[in-house]
């Protein structure tokens, strides 16, 4: 069972359900079960899938890929949200592209101590991420000038600020739902 919820299969989908899985298709063709479970009301699977999209795969996004998946990453761990980390991680590494360095990333991340790789911008922006998925109502506008202070421009807070939204919005979903990653392709990315 990959959710604890009916999922519809594609040979029982109606013509709304259709064009949101077509829509839904990963570059491997298929549709991972994180949208899937969506099945039931195509529209919130295609809204989930805007969303997605929006967030991690823009062309106009600053924030280098490989660290969009890392924040990703690091979200789902602190929310304990294995699909997603299993997913995001896999990604990750693909995009760092250096066996060495995905081992030690992984590492702080598992062990949520970014501190003992990252520094700067992007070790702020993984602070950012934990404070914001633990304790929403306690970020004030000194850990926003904290962003600043790091160099970090408005553009690139908003855009981790989305990431940091959407994985706390997944991760809840996926947990809730019980969806795992049974007949999926994990990872984003061909080998």
């Amino acid at each position: 069972m990959s959710s604890w919820i009916k999922m519809i299969d594609d040979s029982e989908a109606d013509e709304d359900l259709n064009l949101a899985l077509n829509q839904a298709k990963t570059p491997h063709g298929t549709v991972d079960n994180v949208l899937r479970v969506h099945s039931l009301r195509p529209s919130t699977m295609i809204g989930h899938m805007k969303l997605y999209k929006s967030v991690l795969h823009d062309k106009k996004n600053t924030i280098p890929q490989w660290f969009q998946e890392t924040i990703s990453s690091y979200v789902s761990i602190i929310n304990k949200c294995k699909y997603s980390y299993d997913n995001h991680w896999k990604n990750a590494a693909f995009l760092i592209n250096d066996q060495n360095k995905s081992d030690k990333i992984k590492v702080v991340l598992e062990s949520q101590k970014p501190e003992d790789y990252f520094k700067g911008k992007e070790l702020a922006l993984l602070i950012y991420a934990k404070k914001l998925t633990l304790y929403p109502s306690r970020f004030n506008i000194n850990d926003f000038k904290k962003l600043k202070l790091e160099g970090l421009d408005d553009g690139e807070i908003l855009e981790a600020n989305q990431i940091i939204c959407y994985f706390n919005y997944v991760n809840r979903s996926i947990n809730g739902l019980g969806v795992t990653t049974e007949g999926d392709i994990v990872g984003y990315y061909a080998n």
